[in-house]
Formats: structure tokens, sequence, C-alpha cells
């Protein structure tokens, strides 16, 4: 399966972004108001400077305490986001968050951002791929 089919299926709600010079509290209000794990940081909402995510806010959090909810965003993102493209294949994509240890990848196509996927997303897709794949392999094995 490819990244275009996990977007496909998570429907157009668009990608969260932050604006440089937002807060580490307001990046948290968000994070916890939308149910999400990461945003983009992105000064046009169409190019990626840096990825935000609730790892970072609990990591800068332990390290400075309260103080550090008055952080700016790009005091604490990751400013080299790892992305995929449309093409990608979730076994590459699954491959790439496992070796940077990272959950969330924005989807980018000539120089601009399109999506973002998760873990959670690049695994529900390889399951339903793996269950396609048990029941073809059992209609074989059955005859049908």
């Amino acid at each position: 399966m490819q990244v275009l089919q996990i977007l496909k299926s998570k429907g157009d709600d668009g990608v969260v972004t932050v604006v440089p010079g937002t807060s580490v509290a307001e990046v948290a209000r968000v994070l916890s108001a939308r149910r999400i794990g990461a945003l983009i940081v992105s000064t046009d909402g169409k190019h990626v400077d840096g990825i935000v995510s609730e790892r970072d806010v609990v990591r800068e959090l332990g390290r400075r305490g309260p103080a550090a909810l008055s952080l700016m965003v790009e005091e604490v993102m990751t400013r080299n986001a790892v992305g995929c493209t449309r093409s990608d294949t979730t076994e590459e994509v699954m491959e790439q968050m496992s070796a940077g240890g990272f959950r969330h990848m924005p989807v980018i196509e000539a120089g601009e951002m399109v999506g973002l996927i998760s873990i959670r997303d690049v695994i529900a897709a390889r399951l339903g791929e793996l269950h396609l794949e048990k029941e073809a392999l059992t209609g074989m094995i059955m005859g049908n």
C-alpha cells in the first residue's frame, strides 16, 4: 500500500500547523484540543519548517519545569523533519519511522506539504494489507 491510500482513508482534514513564535503552552493546548500527537511548524502552511510533538513538550517540561511553557516552538521543535511522498509504501515509511525513532511524517510533493501521517496510520494500513493477504492465501488453500 502507498501513502496516497493512507491519506485517502484519513479524509481531508488538512494538516494542523503552527507558526514559529507560537508558545509551547499554545502547542500543548492545540495538541490536547485536537487529540493529536504532533504539529507541523510552518510559516506559510505549505512548507515544513519543523515538527513539534507531545514528546518534545514533555521533554522540555522535564528539563525546565513550568518555564518550558513560555518557550517558543522553534526552541523545542525538530528542524529537519523527515518526510515521505505519496508514492512511498507502508513498508518504506515504517522502516524510516522505526530507524529515526519518530511517529509522525509529513507527506511532501514538489516541495510542498500535502499531508501528515502517523505510525498509527501506517500500522492500520499494514494490518489491513496483511488481513487481505491472509484471506487470499486462505482462499487459495481452500480452493476458493
